[in-house]
C-alpha cells in the first residue's frame, strides 16, 4: 500500500498548495490513500467544514487535526458527522468525533488511520500510550486491518520517539506533527514500523512556523503585546512523506520525505 501524508496545513498559502500540488502527487506517487493533517487551515486556528470538504474533493480520504481542532467552534457538529475528520483519540470518551477511521484504500486493502496527541508540553489529556494499547488490542496489524498509519500530533521529539518504538511492529507508520519542522530522522524501525518525529508544515517557511516573521519578532524583542498571530501567506511548501507498506504482514516497507513548492529543498519520494 502507498500511503501519502502530509503535514499541518496552515492559512491560505497552506490550502493553496494542497489545491496546487495534490494532483502531481496523486500523478507521480500513485497513492493509495492520501492523508493530510489539517489542524491549522483556517487562519492558522483550527479548521471549519467547508475547508474539510474541500480537501476531502481535492482527493484527501482523510484529515487528521490536533490541540487546534475546536478554534473554529462550527466544526463540532461536522466532525460528530463526517467519520473522515479526526481529533485525537485521547480527548475524552463523550467527545464529538472519533480518533480512528478505516477504510478502503484504492488497492482493495483496508487501512485504519488513527489521530493520538502527547502530554508533554502540550494540555494535559489522556495518556497517548496507554490509549494506542487499547486501540490496538482491537485493531491487530494484518489481521483486523492491512495497515495503521498514526499521526501523533506533539511537541517533544522525546515523546514522539518514545511512542514509535513502543508501537513498533504493531502498527505500519508513526508520523509527528505540530512543530511545523519537517525531521531528517525518516526510518525504519526495528520490528518494521516507519517512523518521523515530524513531517512539517505545509505552508509558507518564510515565516517563523507559519506566523508572519514580523509579528512573531515582536513578540520575542519586547515586553508589550503586539499583533495578534497571523499567518504568513507567500509561496508554501507542501511537507509530507510516502509511506509503502507490505500488504501481507502490514509493516512498513519504506519512507521517505516529500517536499515541493515555496523555499525549502524539493524533494519527491523515489519508491
Amino acid at each position: 500500500m502507498r500511503i501519502v501524508f502530509i503535514g499541518d496545513v496552515f492559512g491560505r498559502s497552506g490550502r493553496e498548495a494542497i489545491q496546487k500540488y495534490l494532483p502531481e502527487i496523486q500523478e507521480r506517487l500513485s497513492p493509495d490513500v492520501i492523508i493530510v493533517n489539517g489542524e491549522n487551515a483556517a487562519n492558522g486556528k483550527g479548521i471549519n467544514d467547508k475547508q474539510a470538504e474541500k480537501f476531502i474533493d481535492l482527493g484527501a480520504d482523510v484529515i487528521t487535526t490536533g490541540n487546534h481542532v475546536w478554534d473554529q467552534r462550527q466544526i463540532i457538529p461536522y466532525i460528530a458527522r463526517q467519520p473522515r475528520l479526526l481529533r485525537p483519540i485521547n480527548f475524552k470518551a463523550d467527545t464529538p468525533g472519533s480518533g480512528a477511521y478505516t477504510l478502503n484504500a484504492k488497492n482493495g486493502k483496508r487501512i485504519t488511520v488513527v489521530n493520538v496527541m502527547s502530554r508533554l508540553f502540550m494540555q494535559m489529556i489522556d495518556d497517548p500510550f496507554e490509549a494506542m494499547d487499547v486501540f490496538l488490542s482491537g485493531h491487530k496489524l494484518g489481521k483486523d486491518t492491512d495497515a495503521i498509519f498514526v499521526d501523533f500530533h506533539g511537541e517533544a521529539t522525546s515523546e514522539k520517539m518514545a511512542l514509535g518504538h513502543h508501537l513498533d511492529g504493531r502498527v505500519t507508520a508513526v508520523v509527528g506533527t505540530h512543530t511545523h519542522i519537517p525531521t531528517a530522522d525518516t526510518h525504519i524501525m526495528e520490528k518494521g514500523t516507519a517512523y518521523q518525529s515530524d513531517a512539517g508544515m505545509t505552508g509558507d517557511y518564510d515565516s517563523v512556523i507559519g506566523v508572519r516573521k514580523d509579528i512573531a519578532i515582536h513578540r520575542f524583542v519586547k515586553d508589550i503585546p503586539g499583533e495578534k498571530a497571523m499567518p504568513a501567506n507567500g509561496n508554501a511548501t507542501l511537507c509530507g512523506c510516502l509511506v509503502v507498506s507490505n500488504d501481507t504482514n502490514g509493516k512498513a516497507l519504506s519512507i521517505e520525505p516529500l517536499r515541493t513548492g515555496g523555499k525549502l529543498q524539493e524533494v519527491w519520494p523515489q519508491s
